[in-house]
């Protein structure tokens, strides 16, 4: 697959009904995904996470992979602030069939587009422990930059992590906030 081509993935919201398969495919997955990150894993925690993409600062967006329709990885778009800062912080995790496929480059990139032009975001963060590889390979591709490191920045996995800061900047000369 060439650096440009990807699988054919779409977006869609998490919704209640996604509860069995994000469940099923997140357990699966839970050994990628540690110690990096801790997705829902079980009712209570999916009825949270659900609870929480109900607020206007959330946003939850599952990766379908567009063959089989099977959820591939997940977006979530938080504390998302508007006016003059116009910003969000992004999360993400694979599902572990999906991995190293690009899906989530694939994904990355229709995120980007829809929270620049649907949302009109100028800035999109990423906060990723330094020895993600993966992680940062993934934002470097979809052109994020990094800006430093946020020292203690987020409790995962019973203790304070150092985060590097990768940041997506949306540079259009036109792009105001909205009154």
């Amino acid at each position: 697959m060439s650096e440009g081509a990807g699988p054919n993935v779409y977006l869609r919201p998490v919704a209640k009904g996604d509860r069995d398969e994000f469940l099923s495919v997140m357990r699966l997955s839970a050994a990628l995904h540690e110690p990096w990150i801790h997705p829902p894993t079980t009712v209570e925690m999916f009825r949270r996470y659900l609870h929480r993409l109900k607020r206007d600062d959330h946003e939850g967006l599952l990766v379908i992979d567009q063959a089989s329709g099977a959820i591939a990885g997940c977006f979530n778009i938080n504390n998302i602030v508007l006016g003059s800062f116009r910003s969000a912080a992004l999360g993400y995790y694979v599902a572990a069939p999906f991995a190293g496929r690009g899906y989530m480059r694939t994904g990355l990139k229709q995120v980007i587009k829809q929270a620049v032009e649907k949302m009109g975001l100028h800035r999109l963060e990423a906060n990723i422990q330094p020895g993600n590889e993966r992680s940062i390979a993934l934002v470097k591709r979809c052109g994020f930059i990094k800006e430093g490191i946020s020292r203690d920045y987020l409790f995962i996995g019973g203790a304070w992590r150092d985060h590097e800061r990768w940041t997506y900047l949306d540079k259009r000369p036109h792009l105001r906030p909205l009154r």
